[in-house]
């Protein structure tokens, strides 16, 4: 659930940035959109794999957190600086990419969003949320074939 949000919410931070600083995100043209959508990809894969590690143990620390953010935060960064250099064919365009990204604030972003959603997953696991239950539905668990 934390990633589908991380995904959502750097998505929106990502397009709300754009859009207040009217530039887009990867400035260099005629790279196609390959570098962003594999960024993220790349981005959402950290991020869910780290965070499903941080979570296995009885009682997650909230300090993951940190570790959370700036791991996904720089493979966003070397994925999409790499695909651009790799689209492109010039190592120069690959490391402009990736400066234009951090002086343009889309690594932040990434970063506040991915430190957010880390937060939010240890806290929902701290509380060992469960799905939803109807009222009705707590009687049935007493009452049935299995109770002794």
């Amino acid at each position: 659930m934390t990633a589908v949000g991380f995904f959502a919410f750097a998505t929106l931070g990502l397009g709300i940035l754009s859009f207040a600083t009217d530039a887009d995100i990867i400035g260099v043209p005629g790279l196609g959109q390959a570098p962003g959508v594999i960024g993220m990809i790349v981005a959402v894969v950290t991020f869910a794999g780290i965070l499903s590690q941080a979570v296995r143990i009885r009682y997650p620390r909230f300090r993951s957190v940190w570790a959370i953010s700036i791991m996904t935060a720089i493979a966003h960064l070397l994925a999409v600086g790499i695909v651009a250099m790799f689209t492109s064919g010039e190592f120069v365009t690959g490391m402009s990419v990736m400066g234009g990204l951090i002086t343009g604030g889309s690594s932040l972003v990434m970063l506040v969003v991915a430190a957010i959603a880390a937060w939010v997953g240890v806290a929902l696991r701290r509380t060992r949320a469960a799905r939803p239950r109807w009222p009705w539905e707590k009687d049935d668990l007493s009452d049935g074939p299995d109770a002794t």
